[in-house]
């Protein structure tokens, strides 16, 4: 498991610090100068000359890039181009938001896709798995800021059950908060689950199939006896890994259903950031969310080796 481990955390940090460069290299490469966009077209050479200077934006490129390499190292994002705030106290801001909202979309999606899927499984061919799994094709093709947008007109339009948008800090009143967050929580949280219940159902009927299966069945266990002790631990492998690909997505992928819902998120930071050519604050914010994508992932691999434990004796 330390061999294991250790591949991991190697894996890891490669990853980290090939995306660091990737990143930074695309932006470099970028036609335009920052300093120009800052000041603007009627600003003089000097003024922006002074100002390139002032960004460090006229040293070489492996130096700018080690520079902001060692810098997030020792916790030093730099500081927005146009915001003129840490980048890390933004970004600390942002997740506030985001983060909840990707746990509310995960919690929701395994408490409702995993029971749909566990339950097709069990009335495989029957009418019952016909229309969940035809009800789990449509949650994945319905576009989760479509759905979004239908849930704000039944629920806080309509109902005035909840808010239509906005957010309210946590610190003025959690209860505002969170309620600002149900509605898009579930609008990602349904094509997630639609998916699980999809992946739960076909690993269940996997392990149906099974030699293991079949023997604590001649042992005396019932089909559903059998599949709870021996054969939902192995469903669960792929359904692990899915986990945590969709916790990334939900990380990572939240711009849309922010700017439909109006939350000041990460996607949002990271979409005005670009609009006004913030590069230190795209950049940082780009790898900070790779960083927690990528710890997601070591964290899912932990996780399948636990399951698993053939994958211990194995290296990375």
């Amino acid at each position: 498991m330390t061999r294991y481990l250790l591949g991991r955390l190697l894996g890891f940090a490669a990853t980290l610090f090939f995306a660091a460069l990737v990143i930074f290299v695309l932006l470099d490469l970028l036609p335009g100068d920052p300093a120009r966009f800052i000041l603007g077209i009627n600003a003089s050479d000097a003024a922006v000359a002074a100002l390139r200077t002032q960004m460090g934006l006229d040293a070489p490129a492996h130096e700018r890039f080690f520079a902001w390499l060692f810098g997030m190292m020792g916790g030093d994002f730099g500081v927005s181009q146009t915001q003129r705030v840490a980048v890390s106290t933004l970004m600390l801001e942002r997740l506030s938001v985001t983060l909840p909202l990707a746990v509310i979309a995960m919690i929701v999606s395994v408490v409702v896709g995993l029971p749909i899927g566990i339950l097709a499984a069990r009335r495989r061919g029957k009418a019952t798995d016909t229309v969940l799994m035809v009800l789990a094709q449509i949650g994945v093709a319905i576009p989760n800021f479509w759905f979004g947008m239908l849930l704000t007109l039944v629920f806080a339009v309509s109902l005035k059950w909840l808010p239509t948008g906005g957010f309210v800090p946590w610190h003025e009143d959690p209860g505002a908060a969170l309620r600002g967050l149900v509605l898009p929580g579930l609008a990602l949280a349904l094509p997630q689950a639609s998916i699980l219940a999809r992946v739960m159902r076909t690993a269940l009927v996997d392990v149906t199939g099974q030699d293991f299966i079949r023997t604590a069945r001649a042992k005396g266990l019932t089909l559903g006896e059998a599949v709870w002790r021996h054969g939902l631990r192995n469903a669960m492998l792929p359904v692990l890994t899915i986990l945590g690909l969709q916790f990334a997505y939900l990380i990572a992928g939240t711009i849309i259903v922010e700017n439909v819902f109006y939350l000041p998120g990460i996607g949002r930071l990271i979409f005005t950031a670009i609009s006004e050519r913030d590069l230190v604050l795209v950049r940082s914010a780009t790898i900070i969310l790779v960083l927690v994508v990528s710890a997601t992932m070591l964290l899912t691999d932990l996780a399948y080796a636990l399951v698993d434990p053939r994958l211990r004796g194995r290296s990375a």
